[in-house]
């Protein structure tokens, strides 16, 4: 694999996939909690008439794909708070436009045809140009800052939305920049999987985690893990086996998924046999132990979640 290094090319597109294997779990988490799973397909279709945008502007489609898919995010909440029962109609209408847009758009532009949107719409990670490498990088690192950095508060906002608002989050705020930032993902991740394949970079990490996992901050750590196994590792047999790198990456993401459901039954029987987890030291009275944990202090007031 050292040879890989040899060509500029495959070092950007190693480059790009890390990041995106980092970026896209550290959100889909958050998506995943929230049963929204399926935001980042619609993201992308929505992103689709940002990249369309780009040819007919000549400028750099992943600027314009990142302002338009933010655009739509912000509809989509909209959406989501006053939309009631017609919501989804209407989230089907911003799906189908932004896929129809992006088609009509490539067409207008001088020289440009559908042809043209094959390459956002599957991935193509070896035709990563210093540009897009260096969009991809600071975009990674934007979202990086949001989901690591607002991670608790992000967490409250998935669990219970209600709860978070009565302890003086101000929801409506968070969810616009989850909605943001998974909007900037799906832009960031276009060059290595595709804008059709994305939602599944964002999930099938954490689906995978989940099995094996129980706390928030542990199936967060495997999540990226994951995503960077499958992106690195598919970008690299893309380039020896010679086939699509999206498709590769993805497969690769079900495949680990399978590998890790299959052994999660075993994981659970280890883990519930007799003497585990048993605790150690003296054995303390109920009156000791509810006296001992009342005299321990959570340090800033924070509630921790198991």
């Amino acid at each position: 694999m050292i040879e890989l290094l040899d060509y500029p090319f495959m070092q950007r597109a190693l480059l790009a996939a890390l990041l995106v294997g980092v970026a896209a779990p550290a959100v889909g988490i958050y998506l995943v909690q929230r049963r929204q799973a399926i935001m980042g397909d619609g993201l992308g279709h929505v992103a689709l008439t940002g990249v369309a945008l780009g040819f007919l502007l000549n400028t750099s489609p992943v600027w314009t794909a990142v302002a338009v898919a933010s655009l739509g995010s912000v509809a989509m909440e909209l959406i989501r708070w006053y939309g009631r029962a017609r919501g989804d109609v209407a989230l089907a209408m911003l799906f189908y436009g932004g896929m129809a847009g992006g088609v009509m758009i490539i067409n207008l532009s001088p020289g440009g045809s559908t042809t043209d949107l094959i390459s956002p719409l599957f991935g193509s990670v070896t035709t990563v140009a210093p540009g897009d490498l260096v969009a991809i990088t600071v975009l990674s690192v934007l979202v990086l800052a949001v989901c690591l950095g607002l991670r608790r508060q992000l967490f409250a906002i998935c669990q219970d939305e209600e709860f978070a608002r009565v302890t003086g989050l101000p929801v409506r705020l968070l969810n616009l920049l989850l909605a943001v930032t998974a909007a900037v993902t799906v832009t960031v991740a276009m060059r290595v999987v595709g804008l059709l394949l994305v939602s599944a970079l964002m999930v099938l990490p954490v689906a995978a985690a989940q099995q094996i996992t129980r706390g928030f901050a542990t199936t967060l750590a495997l999540a990226v893990t994951s995503g960077v196994l499958v992106a690195v590792s598919g970008t690299a047999t893309s380039f020896y086996a010679d086939v699509p790198p999206g498709a590769t990456i993805v497969l690769l993401a079900i495949a680990l998924f399978t590998v890790l459901a299959a052994l999660a039954p075993l994981l659970a029987r280890l883990r519930a046999r007799p003497g585990r987890g048993a605790p150690k030291g003296p054995v303390l009275s109920r009156e000791a132990r509810e006296e001992q944990e009342g005299s321990r202090e959570v340090p800033g007031g924070a509630t921790v979640v198991r």
